[in-house]
C-alpha cells in the first residue's frame, strides 16, 4: 500500500512522460551520440529483415556474415560485423553529407537499413553455405520503393572470411546471371583447389576463402573477362595459379605495385576498361589495405594500398552499375586498441552507400550524359 502515493504522483505527470515535481525545461532526447545506442551501422534502424512476417520495402541492406569457418590462417573474422559495426559509431544520418561524392546518402529518399546477421553454424560449413544463400535471397528479393529505378535491393555485406562470397554470387546469378566482380584483395582467391591448394580432405574442405571464386567461375556466376582483381601481391604455388585465374576463372589482374608506375588513374581506367556496362559486384578483402594501416586481417601481406589510395579508386567506380558489395576479413581480435582497421572498413562502405546514392537508377552514366538531380 506504501507504492499507491508515487503511482499517484506518476500518473499525473505522465503527460510530460516526466517523474512528479519536476522543474526543469524538456529537452529532447531522442537523439544518438556516436558512444550510445544498440551498436547499429552507422546508427541506422535496425529491422528482422529476415524474419517471414517482414514486408517493409527496402532499397539499400547491410547485412552481416558472421561466419569464418572457411579461414586458412588466422580465425576471428566471425566477429567482423560487429567490428565494423563498431567502427561506424561516429556516422550517422544528420553528419552524413560525403564532400567528395557531394551526396548525402541519407537524404536521398532512399530506405537504407541495417539487417542484422544471418544467424550461421560454426560447426557445419556446407550448412552456413545454405544459410547464407537462403538469407541473402531473402533479402535480395525484398520489394524496393518506388523512387529508384532498382527491381532488387542493393546488399552490403559484411564479413567474415571471403568464402561468403560463393553464396552471394550464387544468389545473384539468379536475378543478372554472370556478374562482373571488381575483387580487391592481396590474395587471388582463385587457386583450383585439386592443383596445389593444401588441406583438402573432402568436397567440402574445397571450397575456402582462397578457393570461392574458382568454384564460382564454374558455376556461371562470374562473367568471364569482363572481371577484374586489384591490389595483388600475394606469394603463388607457380605460375600456373595465373593461367588458372586469367584462362580458366577469367579474371583480369591489376598487381599492388602497378600504382608506382601507372597511379591510382591508370588503375581506374584499367579497371573500367575491362568492366565496361556490365552489373558489377563489388567485394573488398581488407588485406588489400597494407597491414600498417589494415592489422587485423586473417592474411596480412605487406606492400598495400593505403586508405586514401583506395577510396580514390572506389571513387573512380561511380559511373558503374554497382548491385552489390562487401568488405569482408575483419578480424577485430587483431586489431588495435583504436580499432583502425574496424574503422577504415566502415569508412569504405560510407564510400559505397555514396556510390549506391549517387547512381540510384541503377544504369551506368556515360561521359556528358545528363544526370538527375539528387
Amino acid at each position: 500500500m506504501k507504492w499507491l502515493p508515487v503511482f499517484a504522483a506518476l500518473a499525473q505527470a505522465s503527460a510530460l512522460n516526466v517523474g512528479p515535481d519536476y522543474a526543469h525545461p524538456l529537452e529532447d532526447l531522442d537523439k544518438d551520440l556516436p558512444f550510445s545506442q544498440p551498436v547499429t551501422f552507422a546508427h541506422l534502424e535496425w529491422q528482422r529483415c529476415l524474419a517471414a512476417s517482414h514486408d517493409t520495402p527496402l532499397d539499400i541492406a547491410i547485412l552481416g556474415f558472421p561466419y569464418d569457418t572457411s579461414t586458412s590462417y588466422r580465425p576471428g573474422a566471425r566477429f567482423g560485423p560487429r567490428g565494423i559495426r563498431a567502427g561506424s559509431s561516429r556516422e550517422k544520418k544528420g553528419r552524413s553529407y560525403n564532400t567528395v561524392w557531394g551526396v548525402d546518402p541519407f537524404e536521398q529518399g532512399l530506405s537504407i537499413v541495417d539487417c542484422g546477421d544471418i544467424p550461421l553454424t560454426p560447426f557445419d560449413a556446407a550448412h552456413a553455405f545454405k544459410q547464407m544463400e537462403q538469407g541473402y535471397r531473402q533479402v535480395l528479393y525484398h520489394e524496393t520503393n518506388k523512387t529508384t529505378g532498382w527491381e532488387h535491393p542493393r546488399i552490403i555485406s559484411l564479413g567474415g572470411d571471403h568464402s561468403i562470397v560463393l553464396p552471394i554470387l550464387r544468389s545473384l546469378k539468379t536475378v543478372y546471371g554472370p556478374i562482373s566482380v571488381i575483387h580487391l584483395d592481396s590474395h587471388l582467391d582463385t587457386w583450383d583447389p585439386y592443383e596445389g591448394y593444401t588441406g583438402i580432405a573432402s568436397e567440402q574442405s574445397a571450397i575456402t576463402h582462397g578457393t570461392f571464386f574458382w568454384h564460382a567461375s564454374r558455376e556461371g556466376c562470374i562473367n568471364k573477362g569482363a572481371s577484374v582483381h586489384g591490389g595483388l601481391r600475394t606469394k603463388l604455388f607457380g605460375p600456373k595459379d595465373y593461367e588458372i585465374d586469367e584462362k580458366v576463372v577469367g579474371f583480369h589482374r591489376i598487381e599492388a605495385h602497378e600504382i608506382d608506375e601507372i597511379g591510382m588513374e591508370g588503375i581506374i581506367k584499367r579497371t573500367l576498361d575491362v568492366v565496361g556496362d556490365n552489373p558489377v559486384y563489388l567485394s573488398i578483402d581488407i588485406d588489400v589495405l597494407d597491414p600498417s594501416i589494415a592489422p587485423a586481417t586473417g592474411t596480412p601481406e605487406s606492400g598495400g594500398w593505403t586508405t586514401r589510395e583506395l577510396k580514390r579508386y572506389i571513387k573512380g567506380l561511380e559511373k558503374l552499375n554497382l548491385v552489390g558489395a562487401d568488405v569482408v576479413e575483419v578480424s577485430p581480435p587483431y586489431d588495435s586498441a583504436a580499432e583502425t582497421t574496424s574503422v577504415a572498413a566502415a569508412d569504405l562502405i560510407i564510400d559505397i552507400l555514396a556510390a549506391m546514392a549517387k547512381n540510384r537508377d541503377g544504369l551506368p552514366k556515360k561521359d556528358g550524359e545528363a544526370k538527375d538531380e539528387l
